[in-house]
């Protein structure tokens, strides 16, 4: 477990061989590099864990479900190199997601902006609250929704994941994220969500783990050249991530 201030935090509790993974960050439970490594590296040992049948993603306290990449941390890139490292990091998340043996369950709690919806898209199911909106706001500071387009294309469709890129600055709600298939269902109240939450996870957990195993690779054929693509989608956010218009756009959305 990690918890402090610049990092965020990161726990696993295991319970009826359901692990729930929580990560959390004061700014919105959005993601510096090192949260992204860690949590990266917590599904990847869960996956190897034969004592869990089944993961829950969520993310801490009551406000958003997560805000992204770190703002902060996109500000300190100095050079290609840095940038590629940078969003690499939301590539080897969606990759290690991918590739876990166990099903992965989201619990979208609260509103999600850009590389958030890349995490809950890249989840196997998820279920969320009437107030988990969703944003891609990238091209609104200077760069785009890149590596995490694979995962929100496979989910809802190129047509709307271009509806969501090109209004940057619109929330999409909950009930809209629902249609597209996003999420499997959406609920009026936290308390509704985490009841649903918990009957489904015990169900799942019950069923023959190899043929869970199994389910998921079906689930996720097709996506086996994700392995470079989400790394070549890094490059191109690493370089717009030093262009003068995003560097300006963020130092605004700061102040």
């Amino acid at each position: 477990m990690t918890d402090n201030l610049t990092n965020g935090s990161l726990k696993t509790s295991v319970e009826n061989k359901i692990a729930t993974i929580e990560f959390g960050h004061p700014s919105g439970n959005s993601f510096p590099a090192s949260l992204l490594k860690q949590l990266s590296e917590e599904i990847n040992n869960l996956g190897n864990n034969k004592d869990i049948a089944l993961i829950l993603l969520k993310s801490s306290g009551t406000g958003a479900f997560c805000a992204g990449a770190s703002f902060d941390e996109l500000l300190e890139i100095s050079n290609l190199e840095e940038g590629n490292s940078f969003f690499s990091g939301f590539a080897n998340l969606i990759n290690a997601m991918r590739k876990c043996p166990k099903l992965i369950i989201g619990r979208i709690h609260g509103k999600t902006v850009g590389g958030g919806v890349g995490i809950a898209a890249a989840c196997d199911y998820a279920l969320a609250t009437s107030h988990a909106a969703i944003k891609l706001s990238e091209l609104a500071i200077g760069i785009g929704p890149f590596v995490i387009e694979p995962a929100v294309s496979r989910k809802i469709g190129k047509t709307a994941m271009t509806e969501m890129t090109l209004e940057a600055h619109e929330w999409k709600k909950a009930g809209w994220a629902k249609d597209k298939g996003l999420y499997a269902d959406v609920f009026e109240t936290v308390e509704d969500l985490d009841i649903a939450i918990t009957t489904l996870c015990t169900k799942l957990s019950s069923y023959n783990p190899e043929a869970l195993c199994q389910m998921k690779k079906v689930f996720w054929e097709g996506t086996e050249h994700w392995q470079t693509l989400l790394y070549e989608r890094a490059a191109i956010s690493g370089q717009l991530v030093l262009s003068d218009f995003t560097i300006k756009a963020l130092q605004a959305f700061k102040k």
